[in-house]
């Protein structure tokens, strides 16, 4: 398989979908659905939702039980760096190479479609109940899943840890915690939620939490590596923040080498937990786990 042509393909699936959900028009709150827009096009991966699809896929053979799920997804996580980006936040300057959302249209605008786009998120995972017929037990499951993943129980509970932690303060209990949170929840939320969303069994969704687990952890520390030696024109953003604003990360903990040795080890465990599905087509899920592990951007 090639990874990169598959995320391709699913990639536009999403757009489509996206494009076709967000708003836009002449009103008077167009200026919102525009900031909207901006932010969700600017140019991300897709890693959550094309996750989010293809363990859709594994478990029934099709993606589209999970698409509105999918789209929310990415609508979640798009808010979540509007947020992350603004000056009482990370005050960030450039995200996927293009100025912040608040950079363009102001504070309160950023603000504004980042709630915007949290709102839409939940609606778009409620309208699509319509779709999921016999398994719209499952599909009710996957909404609580994303939800509980990038709420207080998960991301924003992992970025108010961030915020009021510091270097005195910081262990590697804590540490872990905050990137399990603020990060990993989201990514793992997404395989279980595409799981759930296509009638997935118990063992089923319990092997792709540890799957999930494992790269959202990945993913993270990666990040980790990438601020200290990544490519600022691949990265579509600064390097050497973390060191900057004395951010604690695995790397303040282990230094850079065993940093990689953890993500090695955390593509062993990925890959290791998909045991289950061997008599599905897992070449996907294994290659996503290799990318995550060495990926430069």
């Amino acid at each position: 398989m090639n990874l990169s042509q598959e995320m391709d393909k699913y990639r536009i699936i999403i757009d489509q979908e996206l494009d076709r959900i967000l708003p836009k028009g002449d009103s008077p709150q167009s200026k919102v659905y525009e900031a909207m827009r901006y932010s969700i096009f600017a140019g991300g991966k897709r890693l959550r939702p094309i996750i989010t699809l293809k363990t859709s896929e594994l478990i029934c053979g099709d993606y589209k039980p999970a698409l509105s799920i999918a789209a929310a997804i990415e609508m979640l996580h798009t808010y979540s760096l509007i947020h992350d980006d603004l000056p009482a936040m990370d005050n960030d300057d450039f995200r996927r190479g293009k100025p912040t959302n608040h950079k363009v249209y102001g504070d309160a605008i950023a603000i504004l479609a980042g709630d915007g786009l949290l709102n839409l998120a939940f609606e778009t995972m409620i309208d699509g109940i319509e779709n999921s017929t016999e398994k719209t037990n499952g599909y009710i499951k996957a909404i609580k899943e994303v939800g509980r993943a990038s709420g207080v129980y998960g991301m924003i509970g992992g970025q108010t840890a961030d915020i009021l932690s510091d270097n005195s303060t910081l262990n590697e209990q804590l540490l872990l915690f905050i990137h399990q949170n603020k990060t990993s929840a989201l990514i793992e939320a997404s395989i279980v939620a595409g799981g759930l969303a296509a009638g997935g069994t118990d063992d089923q969704i319990e092997k792709l939490r540890e799957y999930g687990k494992a790269i959202g952890l990945s993913y993270q520390i990666r990040d980790d590596i990438l601020d200290r030696i990544g490519d600022k024109n691949k990265l579509g953003k600064n390097i050497g923040s973390d060191e900057v604003n004395n951010k604690f990360t695995y790397l303040t903990l282990y230094g850079l080498e065993k940093a990689i040795e953890k993500t090695k080890e955390l593509c062993d465990n990925a890959i290791s937990s998909l045991s289950i599905f061997n008599d599905k087509n897992t070449d996907f899920f294994i290659d996503l786990s290799h990318y995550l592990t060495y990926r430069e951007n």
